[in-house]
């Protein structure tokens, strides 16, 4: 029997019980879309979420104090790092391109009779925005020179020109930062929220050395963190093993023992993001996968009682000729059939459902936009699934099927 032939005969098969085959394909269908929803939104998540690293500088590494640990509970943090560390890191670690050092501060903004609190207020030095690959809409960034001087001068992001100028122009007007009076010299470009909703644009840059001498009143010269990136991606391995080889060596940590800082680069936490959301991803996956295995027994079901029904058929066509084998293709195809069918429709409605949710994502939050994805890969393992459920639980009846008597199927009533 050819295969076009098997398929038209199962196909008509089908068709005498419409009814009975769709809810047979519903625990596939379900199945299915559920599995390609889940795989999609997974993956939106992680375009989402590299999206957000990247807009974080290229080939980033982040240098913080290190922690000691006082009784093995509680966790101190320690400030290790200078302003000196910072000029060494840039100056001795080859594969460096730029860094900046960073000093955490925080206040409110006042500009006439306008006041606003900036959701972040940092202290950095002049390569901060080659780090952070952010440019200026317009205005200038820091000198050294105005680093070394403490100058009060600042630049700020969009949400600030908004919210305390409207749409003046803010180049040269003086704002008043915990009282202490700066230049606007600089207004960033455009970022928008991250991934969790912070708007980027809501930023006041400061020189550190102005931020630690003038608004904190300290003459010491740590530091809360240095920002930098690699020359390239290839390199990323060798700048950290860089800066750490020279701050051990700065910080007169003996090797083996445990350093006071910490050297992380983004790629490596986007990796460990990345492996935790496929985790999650294929986790929700199986679960939803589960009810692919109740179709299967579905349509085991649903097989067994054809294979009764059809038994005198069955009897008919072994009279006339018909092999064993033709008739296990017959019910075999029929099967997998059935499970193809509940494929298609199911990747169909979890397409459906991926649009709809990643829409609906995005109509709920503000700034931050969800890639939508669907998952190629997804849908064809799920048709390739269907199809491997439709042969794995078709084979056992298409095998009675195909093992009844001729002449004891004939007399069946």
């Amino acid at each position: 029997m050819n295969l076009l032939l098997t398929l038209r005969i199962a196909a008509r098969a089908l068709g005498k019980n419409k009814v009975r085959a769709t809810l047979t394909v519903l625990g596939i269908v379900i199945g299915i879309a559920a599995v390609t929803t889940m795989v999609s939104i997974g993956q939106s998540a992680d375009g989402l979420m590299r999206s957000q690293f990247e807009m974080l500088g290229t080939n980033v590494i982040f240098v913080s104090p290190g922690s000691e640990r006082r009784k093995g509970i509680r966790q101190v943090r320690i400030r290790s790092l200078t302003k000196g560390d910072a000029n060494a890191i840039r100056e001795e670690c080859p594969a460096v391109l730029a860094s900046s050092a960073m000093v955490m501060t925080s206040g409110k903004v006042v500009y006439n009779n306008t006041n606003w609190s900036p959701d972040t207020m940092v202290g950095v030095d002049v390569d901060y925005l080659a780090v952070r690959n952010w440019g200026l809409q317009y205005g200038d960034f820091f000198t050294e020179n105005d680093v070394a001087s403490a100058a009060k001068v600042c630049v700020i992001g969009r949400r600030v020109v908004i919210e305390l100028f409207q749409t003046a122009n803010p180049l040269g007007e003086t704002v008043r930062v915990n009282n202490v009076p700066f230049r606007v010299i600089g207004v960033l470009e455009e970022k928008g929220a991250n991934m969790v909703g912070q708007d980027q644009d809501n930023i006041v840059l400061l020189p550190y050395t102005t931020v630690r001498k003038r608004l904190q009143g300290s003459n010491f010269d740590d530091i809360h963190a240095v920002i930098l990136s690699a020359k390239s991606a290839q390199q990323m391995k060798m700048a950290e093993e860089q800066i750490r080889n020279l701050l051990m060596e700065r910080h007169g940590i003996a090797p083996g023992d445990a350093p006071d800082f910490q050297v992380q680069g983004m790629d490596e936490i986007a990796e460990l993001f990345g492996t935790v959301t496929f985790i999650l991803t294929m986790l929700l996956a199986s679960i939803a996968g589960i009810s692919l295995l109740v179709g299967g027994v579905g349509i085991m079901n649903i097989m067994l009682v054809s294979v009764t029904e059809r038994t005198r058929e069955i009897g008919v066509r072994m009279a006339v000729g018909a092999r064993g084998v033709d008739i296990l293709a017959q019910f075999l195809v029929e099967s997998v059939l059935l499970s193809c069918m509940g494929g298609v429709i199911g990747i169909t409605l979890g397409i459906g459902a991926s649009v709809g949710l990643i829409t609906a994502i995005n109509s709920w939050t503000s700034g931050t936009q969800w890639p939508l994805v669907i998952s190629v890969w997804a849908a064809v393992t799920a048709i390739l699934f269907a199809t491997g459920v439709g042969l794995f639980f078709g084979l056992y009846p298409a095998w009675r099927a195909s093992r009844l008597d001729p002449i004891e199927a004939l007399r069946y009533e």
